[in-house]
């Protein structure tokens, strides 16, 4: 809520995105891709992490390769399945480039927060 209750501001939000993208506009890395490499991590399989998603394996498999294509290096090391399963890990690249990225939303969300205050407060004076 951006302004008291009863202001013209009070069911308002400021809403932000973050990506990466390449110098040609390519989007690389979004909120999407970043969650499938986040729960890969945490769950160790590619699979796991496109059913946590509520996505075919197909599309999460699609997703990872087109990023890693554009960034150009791995970011995670899929290992088959076999008689003891699969499974896949973040490569130190991958590890890096998402507790980075975790990091920054969180600096994103502490810096726009006091942005909007600002804004908001001046809208509603």
């Amino acid at each position: 809520m951006a302004g008291p209750k009863g202001s013209k501001y009070y069911d308002i939000f400021l809403k932000f995105k973050v990506w990466l993208e390449s110098t040609r506009g390519e989007s690389i890395l979004g909120n999407g891709k970043f969650e499938l490499i986040d729960y890969i991590d945490q769950l160790g399989s590619l699979k796991a992490a496109a059913d946590k998603l509520g996505i075919s394996y197909r599309k999460a498999w699609g997703n990872l390769r087109d990023a890693e294509e554009k960034l150009g290096f791995t970011l995670v090391d899929k290992h088959r399945g076999g008689q003891h399963g699969g499974n896949s890990v973040l490569t130190p690249d991958g590890k890096i480039l998402i507790e980075a990225y975790k990091e920054l939303l969180v600096e994103f969300d502490e810096a726009i927060y006091q942005i909007t205050k600002k804004f908001f407060n001046k809208v509603n004076e």
